[in-house]
């Protein structure tokens, strides 16, 4: 059976991978290298890598079901499954492990509404939900750490640490909003009691953090360009493979 979507015809590469020919190119060279196309036992890859590869972010970028994704690529739906569960770890982004001693980084946390209640909990959108702690450069706009999905009730300044991007962070400097009291993250001023407002070189630092804070919400939007994180049906560590991934197609995108 004939596919209609294949990464030899590059018009198809930007609308369902969110990257440009030439940052699906490298990003298909990487995975190459780290073993993605090794031979292995039992029956061959019906697609080429390049094609697999486009599956897997056509399926993070649409969200379509199997049973739709798999014929526009020419695959049953059982193929459709094993090549997003074999390439969607290997498309994870790595956490960075070094930072220059001048770098800011902004963390905050994003909920993404997942049908696997195993590892969910309703939370304030109302749905069942993950907490993913993302952490950017504030400088750059790069995704730099993604911690471990926790449930979606889990307050922010408990999923900090336990999700592992603190000790994933360090002692760089990171900022964050007010929902991180006593992280020792840098974090807005707030008004003390019997206090009816702030002095004005606080409030001038607050619209400061502000706007260097914005930084993450727009990453947010970008990276939920992936239509997965609006609604996914992933089971187990699918959701936490599946943002890790966008986060790397995001910085490729952002790179160029």
């Amino acid at each position: 059976m004939a596919g209609v979507i294949t990464a030899s015809e590059p018009s198809w590469i930007a609308p369902f991978s969110g990257l440009s020919p030439r940052a699906f190119g490298k990003l298909v060279t990487v995975l190459r290298r780290e073993g993605a196309d090794a031979v292995r036992k039992g029956r061959p890859w019906s697609l080429p890598l390049e094609d697999r590869a486009l599956l897997v972010a056509a399926y993070w970028r649409t969200n379509l079901t199997m049973r739709q994704l798999a014929p526009l690529f020419g695959v049953s739906k059982s193929a459709a499954d094993r090549i997003i569960d074999h390439l969607g770890p290997m498309l994870a982004l790595q956490p960075r492990k070094r930072f220059a001693k001048d770098t800011v980084l902004i963390v905050d946390g994003t909920l993404v509404p997942t049908r696997d209640h195993t590892i969910a909990e309703r939370s304030k959108n109302y749905r069942y939900s993950t907490n993913h702690q993302v952490v950017i450069d504030a400088d750059t706009r790069l995704v730099v750490v993604v911690g471990r999905p926790l449930a979606g009730n889990r307050n922010d300044c408990k999923a900090w640490e336990e999700s592992g991007a603190k000790a994933a962070v360090g002692k760089t400097l990171t900022i964050a909003d007010g929902g991180y009291p006593g992280t020792g993250l840098v974090i807005p001023h707030r008004r003390e009691r019997g206090q009816s407002e702030l002095p004005a070189w606080k409030e001038d630092h607050n619209r400061s953090h502000k706007q260097v804070r914005a930084r993450v919400e727009h990453v947010f939007a970008r990276m939920k360009t992936w239509k997965i994180l609006r609604d996914c049906r992933l089971k187990g560590d699918g959701v936490h493979h599946a943002v890790l991934g966008i986060a790397r197609m995001h910085n490729l995108a952002l790179a160029g």
